[in-house]
Order: C-alpha cells, then sequence, then structure tokens
C-alpha cells in the first residue's frame, strides 16, 4: 500500500512537531488535528483546508505528546517542562494544569470511557492515570525492572516509559519503553501481566486496533525502523513489516474508519 499525503502545511509551527492526535466529530465541529511542537505550543487544524482553527499556548519547553476526550470537546499536552495541561477545545480555556517530576510525562490517551488519562511516566519507569471527574492522580502502574537486576543496582535498573495505548474496552493498558519492550497491564486489577518483544530500540507509539473481531491486536513502532503486530493477550507476534520504515514511525487511528495502523512518518 502507498500512502500519499492530502494537504501539506509548510511553517505550521515554528520548530519541529514532535506529536499529533485526531479530534472527534461533535455537533458543533468537524473532526480536526492537534499539533504540538518544540516552540511550545498546541495548535488545533480543520484538516479540510487545512486551516488553523487556534493555537494553545502556557507551556514553557517543547510539548512531547497531545491526546483528545472521546467526547472531542476537551484536549491534554505533555511537554518537557513537567507538566500536563487540560484545555476546552471549543474555547480554549484551560481546566487543569498537571505537574509530574522532572522527565516523567510522555505520550498521553485518554481510556475510550474519557474517565481516565494515562500518561507514560518517563524516568519513573510506570504509566500514571489521572481521574478525569477531579483530575487527581489515581494511580501509578510500575513497569517491572529488566529480569537479573537487583533493586541496590540503580544504574539501568529501570525501563524509561515512552508510549502508551488503552484496549478497546480499556480494561488493558500497553506501555512501549525504551529497551524496546512492551508491558501489558490488567487496569481494574492494577496488576502487571507480561511483556512483548521483538523490537531493538524505542517504542515510541502503540495503538490497539479499534475493529470489533481484532481488540486483541497491538500496533508499535519503534525507532529501529519496524511495525510489529502482536495478539497483546497471546504474546503472539503475529506481523513484522519488512522494509524498515524512517526513524521515529508512528502509528495511530483516522477518524471514521476501523483501519489499524497510518500516517506513518
Amino acid at each position: 500500500m502507498k500512502l500519499a499525503p492530502l494537504n501539506t502545511v509548510q511553517n505550521a509551527h515554528d520548530d519541529s512537531v514532535w506529536t499529533a492526535a485526531w479530534v472527534p466529530a461533535t455537533e458543533d465541529s468537524p473532526p480536526l488535528l492537534l499539533t504540538g511542537s518544540l516552540d511550545e505550543t498546541v495548535r488545533l487544524w480543520n484538516p479540510e483546508g487545512p486551516e488553523k482553527v487556534q493555537t494553545n499556548t502556557g507551556h514553557c519547553l517543547g510539548v512531547v505528546s497531545v491526546a483528545a476526550h472521546p467526547s472531542g470537546r476537551i484536549a491534554a499536552s505533555a511537554s518537557i517542562d513537567s507538566f500536563i495541561r487540560v484545555f476546552d477545545v471549543a474555547t480554549n480555556n484551560t481546566i487543569a494544569t498537571l505537574e509530574a517530576p522532572p522527565s516523567e510525562v510522555w505520550q498521553l490517551q485518554f481510556n475510550p470511557q474519557g474517565t481516565t488519562l494515562a500518561a507514560a511516566g518517563g524516568g519513573s519507569a510506570s504509566v500514571k492515570l489521572w481521574d478525569t471527574a477531579e483530575w487527581k492522580l489515581v494511580a501509578a502502574l510500575e513497569v517491572p525492572r529488566p529480569e537479573g537486576l537487583k533493586p541496590s543496582e540503580k544504574s539501568g535498573s529501570k525501563k524509561f516509559a515512552l508510549s502508551v495505548a488503552w484496549s478497546p474496552d480499556g480494561r488493558q493498558i500497553a506501555c512501549g519503553s525504551m529497551d524496546g519492550t512492551i508491558s501489558v497491564f490488567d487496569v481494574p486489577r492494577a496488576k502487571f501481566m507480561h511483556h512483548l518483544e521483538g523490537h531493538c530500540m524505542p517504542v515510541r507509539s502503540l495503538v490497539y486496533s479499534s475493529a470489533p473481531l481484532d481488540s486483541r491486536v497491538l500496533f508499535s513502532a519503534s525507532d529501529d525502523g519496524h511495525v510489529h503486530v502482536y495478539d497483546a493477550e497471546r504474546k503472539n507476534l503475529d506481523y513484522v513489516n519488512v522494509r524498515p520504515l524512517k526513524l521515529g514511525a508512528k502509528c495511530g487511528r483516522v477518524p471514521r474508519r476501523s483501519s489499524n495502523c497510518n500516517g506513518l512518518k
């Protein structure tokens, strides 16, 4: 399959664009596109133009992740400044500002029910969960240490958590790490289930299939240039793309479609 760009915006930001996410359509708005940049801003676009709708400011360092609530009315951004900013898509007003220790907020994703916001916890080697009703931290799912290391061995004793993805039913969450492994958790029990292996470099992006019959299927994209397809429950690696992709490949969903992986960069 050959992919070709439909629209291109030159100089969309004043610095590199590190992240993008679709905003679901609402009664008042079509599907929109969020982008986050090292220029410290988040911008909202109507992809049909493409036309810039608004710019959200407030971060003091580069934006590394953006995510949209399933309702299409709320969005969140994570920055190297260690803050998560939650804002109203229609008004651009700030709803909440969540603070974390340095280097502990990376990729964000809301669960399908919209009740929880997950963040890959970077150097904390965890997935942090915030309740979206009161925006309080409710859990931190710890990514297990690599096998063979003792707790006293601080150097290399933790996995740097980079990416997260919720299963369609919201009961499982996957976390991609700097060492190339993927950790799968049972969210209701706050329990680590197992690792998925196969990548040899950082796992930058994860997404579960939205197709009802394939809800166990997990796609991963890594700095090793490969996209892997896993059965996340049975721990099977079902497919590896043969031709390596560019460094920093990313996978995600297209609005109003059941396709599983797109937007490869």
